[in-house]
């Protein structure tokens, strides 16, 4: 950092200028200008917004499920000692919603959010959402600290178990990251960031890794935990449709099979591993829709990641995460 200062300050010093504040400021920005507005890119289909300053509030609500499904076949019926039990038990966390207001000044940004329930003391979860969209490459980072799950219990024959709040400890760590072949004409922050603004309609095939971690814990008169790492590797596609002067559609599909697999359960003094079941595979689906009118903007954003692991003869695991953003944005300066 003192070393950047040194030569920004000999550079100046090189033009004649006096090292005043604003010359400084003046210095930066055109710097930062500069950056901001190349590219490799057709202004025909996707262009940098004119103003330097954008000003947005966000509502964001997120939530989590976890489905289970397979055969029980350490049951002591010798009816069910073959086949064994079919089960099903599905957890789903409280909903999170926060208010949020980020300021991006040629591409820095700075942003504070807020939780009303949690400062109500009505939501004691953690949850941590970091997004960054490139015009080449992206990337979601999602962890959730998540502790009051509650769902069902089924197995066949018997009567549905109602699990309350409490029994289920979650902490999920999800990891999306890809890349876009036609980033000159198709633009991932048109739709999720506003850093740039889509004129036309494109579209682009996507590169994919994706990756999960989960500790679960259930605490059932016994403890019960779930440990899983998966990494997913695949292909997608995206596309920006621009239906009118200043509206934009987007979808986009990445689904990755799972190529590394570790997936265990501990019961008691019993430790079962997962056996790797094709397909296995993490996908991740967004959409959203934006208007543009004069030097504001209003849209709603969705990321919704689904993931499969094992098999229904077995013990089959599906998680599902997803997030709804809801956003209204002004451009200011010049």
């Amino acid at each position: 950092m003192r070393l950047s200062r040194i030569m920004l300050l000999a550079a100046l010093s090189s033009q004649g200028l006096p090292l005043t504040a604003q010359n400084i400021f003046q210095r930066v920005d055109s710097l930062l200008t500069l950056n901001y507005r190349k590219g490799d890119v057709d202004t025909m289909y996707i262009t940098r917004p004119t103003k330097k300053w954008t000003v947005t509030a966000r509502l964001n609500v997120s939530g989590a499920k976890i489905e289970a499904e397979g055969i029980d076949r350490t049951a002591s019926s010798p009816s069910l000692s073959e086949s064994g039990q079919h089960f099903k038990a599905e957890m789903e966390a409280n909903e999170k919603a926060t208010l949020s207001v980020g300021v991006n000044y040629l591409g820095l940004s700075l942003s504070a959010a807020l939780n009303p329930a949690k400062l109500m003391g009505k939501y004691r979860d953690f949850e941590l959402n970091f997004n960054s969209y490139g015009r080449r490459f992206g990337f979601d980072i999602i962890y959730q600290d998540a502790k009051n799950f509650r769902g069902w219990y089924d197995y066949d024959g018997m009567e549905r178990i109602e699990l309350p709040d409490g029994m289920l400890s979650v902490k999920t760590l999800n990891l999306n990251a890809f890349y876009v072949f036609n980033s000159r004409r198709f633009s991932y922050p048109a739709a999720f960031s506003q850093s740039y603004i889509q004129q036309r309609s494109a579209g682009s095939f996507l590169l994919a890794a994706s990756g999960m971690g989960q500790h679960a814990t259930l605490d059932w008169g016994q403890e019960m935990q779930l440990k899983m790492t998966n990494i997913g590797l695949g292909a997608g596609y995206g596309y920006n449709y621009v239906p009118g002067r200043g509206w934009l559609l987007h979808i986009s599909a990445l689904p990755t099979f799972i190529v590394y697999s570790n997936t265990s359960m501990t019961f008691a003094d019993m430790h079962v591993p997962l056996q790797y079941h094709f397909p296995e595979a993490i996908i991740t689906g967004r959409g959203s829709i934006v208007r543009h009118w004069g030097n504001k903007f209003i849209g709603m954003s969705m990321v919704f990641n689904f993931t499969n692991i094992g098999h229904e003869e077995s013990l089959a695991v599906h998680n599902i995460k997803w997030r709804i953003r809801t956003y209204f944005g002004l451009r200011l300066g010049k």
